[in-house]
């Protein structure tokens, strides 16, 4: 994770935090309470899904992003997932499911978890001194008083250590990271930045410390014991612990700075993350991660032992440190959030060239997963397909009812919005329709729903469930909708969807 933009990770999560009030703050006064028919509840999610698809391949398209991957995970299952875009440099290969990205700081949820491991197996104390693992792990002494640095703290980015190793591992063009024994080497001439436990500073020599120490304590070299006692457990097979370069531009999707005023991007080098590893040198796939959050979700549910005990997954899932400002909460390794009377932990991560986001919701499980090879962080548009997933979940029009047998995917695409806009889409939902103006930083507060009224004639619904203008479709000779009228000005449908 970038040390160029200070503490990003706050950032990004001050951003979901304000793009969830934004979309939680639209039109709600005619959804009624999830259904518990699973049938019902499909048919809602795939409506749904069906606009999240819509408004990720504009993502794509309007922000000039090379390739972006995205998943919903519900419970056990990978229920929808797609790529956009291409991932190679010749803009030949379409991205996939099955595209890999660089994760970058999701790493830390594997490291998290094979450190909880040996908790489990007693062979560390979350609250014992970092050096009685670590002997070397020394730092410059503090002028202030501070308690000791423990796993705890390393885990909840509330230790007080520096944010990086002290190489410019960030900078390009050659991102020069360090081996471990140079990281070893240049610790005891770094001071922390404040006492521990005082104060939250995201910090990826933290987490390498608690690679370290993951491989102190069990004798294996910290990559081989992840994919022996984490990875392979779990059944990511398609998750390493480096970029496997031998598929570069061929399922590895190579990685793009950020978006310059000309349009473009700069191709960037591949890096090689070495003695930073633990932290961010993962690879993994949208497929992967969604077995990582089901795993999750099965191990909390069923509460059976699986890698590691329920009870230690729930307590990486508990708060254990809160930022003084009350607005950063962090467990064990993994962010939390509260939002609108739902927890979501997960993590993200930032890289050259990569940005990546799993985000999961365990009281209802659902998980999203979003990634893409340029400089566009996700968190944002995870929190907007949760809030199209939710607003879609048990809507229902009010009284009086929609009209009956009316061919509703007949409208179903995309249409002009020149001058004005640069296209709309309207889907079926809910027996009705939705319309959603592309591209949209906000597409939950500007979604409009339309009820049918008979024949080709729809009418808007407001929030609080009455109606107002009256939108009416077109239709050429053959039959078939070429556009609809709306405050007696016309649009064009430009494509069937």
């Amino acid at each position: 994770m970038s040390n160029l933009v200070s503490d990003r990770l706050i950032v990004r999560l001050s951003i979901w935090i304000c793009v969830a009030a934004l979309v939680s703050g639209s039109a709600l006064a005619q959804t009624a309470p999830s259904t518990p028919n699973p049938d019902k509840a499909a048919k809602a999610r795939a409506e749904a899904i069906r606009v999240v698809d819509a408004w990720l391949d504009s993502v794509q398209a309007y922000h000039h992003i090379p390739a972006i991957s995205a998943g919903v995970i519900v419970g056990d299952d990978l229920v929808w997932s797609k790529g956009y875009g291409t991932l190679d440099a010749d803009h030949k290969v379409p991205a996939a499911p099955d595209t890999i990205y660089s994760i970058c700081s999701i790493s830390k949820l594997f490291t998290s978890v094979s450190l909880m491991q040996q908790w489990e197996q007693g062979k560390v104390r979350l609250d014992e001194p970092i050096t009685t693992y670590l002997p070397w792990a020394k730092l410059k002494a503090a002028d202030e008083d501070s308690v000791p640095i423990t796993l705890r703290g390393l885990l909840s980015h509330s230790a007080g250590l520096p944010r990086e190793s002290d190489f410019p591992y960030w900078s390009g063009p050659d991102f020069p990271f360090p081996t471990e024994e140079a990281i070893r080497a240049k610790i005891v001439e770094q001071s922390p930045l404040f006492p521990a436990e005082r104060y939250f500073q995201y910090s990826n020599l933290g987490l390498t410390l608690v690679g370290e120490t993951v491989e102190a304590v069990s004798g294996q070299p910290y990559a081989d014991y992840a994919k022996t006692h984490v990875l392979d457990p779990i059944g990511l097979h398609d998750t390493r612990t480096y970029m496997p370069m031998e598929l570069y531009g061929k399922r590895l999707a190579v990685g793009y700075g950020a978006l310059k005023r000309d349009g473009t991007r700069d191709l960037l080098k591949p890096f090689n993350a070495r003695g930073i590893t633990p932290a961010a040198g993962y690879t993994s796939t949208v497929q992967d991660l969604a077995k990582f959050g089901s795993w999750q979700f099965r191990l909390l549910r069923t509460g059976k032992e699986d890698v590691l005990k329920a009870s230690t997954l729930r307590e990486m899932q508990r708060v254990q440190f809160m930022d003084p400002g009350w607005k950063v909460t962090y467990g064990l390794g993994f962010a939390i959030h509260h939002i609108d009377n739902h927890t979501y932990v997960g993590h993200g991560g930032d890289c050259p060239g990569y940005q990546t986001i799993l985000m999961l919701r365990p009281d209802d499980e659902l998980g999203v997963i979003l990634m893409d090879n340029s400089a566009e962080r996700p968190g944002p548009w995870g929190i907007v397909v949760y809030a199209i997933l939710d607003k879609r979940k048990g809507y229902e029009f009010k009284a009086p009812a929609p009209g009956t047998g009316v061919d509703l995917e007949a409208y179903a695409g995309h249409y002009s919005g020149q001058p004005w806009e640069s296209e709309a889409v309207m889907f079926p939902w809910a027996g009705g329709l939705v319309s959603l103006p592309l591209p949209d930083d906000n597409p939950v507060a500007d979604m409009e729903f339309y009820k049918p009224k008979g024949g080709d004639v729809f009418r808007r619904v407001r929030d609080d469930g009455s109606e107002a203008e009256q939108l009416t479709f077109t239709r050429d000779a053959s039959g078939k909708v070429t556009g609809f009228t709306h405050f007696s000005n016309p649009r064009t449908r430009i494509s069937v969807n």
